[in-house]
């Protein structure tokens, strides 16, 4: 068998190799204090559950769905829209049902890319963005966004000759993995930028609900111009704990929509019409348990960065995800430091490294496990003298 040159040119995903470490730790009986992939430990709340099972009963929803969703389910998501960021969404053709967001992530690089295009990337940034550059056949370029910088990339550092192949630019707010949040001027930097080189923005807004501190995240379309050059992603995982459900949305600039839409009616079938009649109810009144669990989400930022803080780090609290970023002690490099603290601590975090050149020298910390257990990871740092040296 002969594989193609996309294949080989694909690195190992990084969350399997997480995985593959967590089994070999567990093989040798170490007790594993899980904070790697950002899977909500979380339910899914008992109000979509409920739905869902009269939904699943409805044997109308039991045929193939519609490959753009349902349309009760696109107002359902247009009426969320305007609602949460103050920006009107026609649901027949700026709204696009997906089957999670990556899902729509990964098709838009083959509706917006041709072979040898260029994919301005942020760095450090969710890898599947230069996997799936690479499967379209496109160009990976990273742009540098790092602490300096408030994690904004350097769009006025990039080469002429980069931008000039450019037809696409990723950025995702609130970011994984360092959980940074833009600044309403770095949004209006990247329209005009995108304005001036006729490039499309695709917006990662996959922990707009993850926020804390009453600080809600804004979308790009609620500056002016940006649903001109913008097209956002959304999923209801994080939002309602809904990982293993794969419902999400595309959102914006309608041209941009429905190309994608185009991709997405010859890969896939759409999403069980269940499940999105089952989450209509929870867009239309959403705020008390999205404040209830990012009270949560905030109680355990803080055990974890408190903790940290009292061990050498000096760690300032994300406004939003639910991941901490921090440096490691020196002497060594993020992927030998999560080895050896796994061996060390039984504790699992993931290498700065896997999300790209600009993430080596940190590690991510997901806060997707109940309370006791963070406090015990910190113990365990304690006792193994794990500390911040710089």
């Amino acid at each position: 068998m002969q594989l193609t040159e996309r294949i080989k040119k694909i690195p190992p995903y990084l969350f399997a190799l997480v995985d593959k470490k967590k089994a070999e730790a567990r093989a040798k009986g170490i007790d594993i204090i899980d904070l790697g992939i950002g899977d909500p430990d979380l339910p899914t709340p008992d109000f979509i559950v409920e739905e869902m099972v009269k939904a699943v009963r409805n044997p109308q929803n039991h045929n193939y769905p519609p490959y753009d969703g349902t349309l009760p389910f696109r107002t359902a998501v247009s009426q969320w829209f305007e609602h949460r960021f103050g920006v009107a969404i026609d649901p027949s053709t700026e709204v696009l049902s997906l089957i999670g967001s990556k899902e729509g992530i990964a098709h838009s690089f083959l509706t917006f890319l041709d072979a040898g295009d260029i994919a301005l990337l942020p760095d450090p940034g969710y890898p599947a963005y230069q996997v799936n550059a690479l499967i379209a056949g496109a160009i990976p370029y990273s742009v540098p966004a790092t602490e300096a910088t408030n994690y904004e990339p350097e769009l006025d550092k990039i080469p002429a000759e980069i931008i000039a192949k450019a037809k696409i630019l990723f950025l995702n707010y609130p970011s994984n993995p360092t959980g940074a949040v833009a600044s309403d001027a770095f949004y209006e930097k990247a329209i005009a930028f995108a304005k001036q080189h006729n490039i499309l923005i695709c917006m990662d807004l996959a922990y707009s609900e993850v926020y804390f501190d009453g600080l809600k995240p804004k979308s790009i379309l609620q500056f002016p111009g940006g649903k001109d050059v913008a097209i956002e992603f959304h999923t209801l995982s994080k939002t309602f704990n809904m990982t293993g459900w794969r419902i999400g949305m595309a959102v914006g600039n309608a041209e941009a929509v429905q190309a994608l839409g185009k991709i997405k009616t010859n890969m896939d079938s759409g999403i069980f019409k269940a499940i999105q009649e089952a989450v209509i109810p929870a867009l239309k009144d959403y705020q008390p348990f999205v404040d209830a669990q990012n009270k949560i989400y905030q109680l355990r930022r803080d055990i974890i960065v408190d903790g940290l803080n009292s061990l050498g780090w000096a760690l300032q609290k994300p406004k939003a995800t639910f991941y901490i970023w921090a440096p490691i002690p020196k002497g060594t490099t993020s992927e030998q430091f999560t080895i050896d603290l796994l061996d060390k601590t039984g504790i699992l975090v993931v290498p700065g490294s896997g999300y790209g050149q600009y993430g080596e020298g940190y590690f991510r910390i997901s806060i997707t496990t109940p309370e006791p257990r963070l406090h015990e990871a910190i113990e365990r740092l304690r006792t193994h003298n794990i500390r911040y040296t710089a």
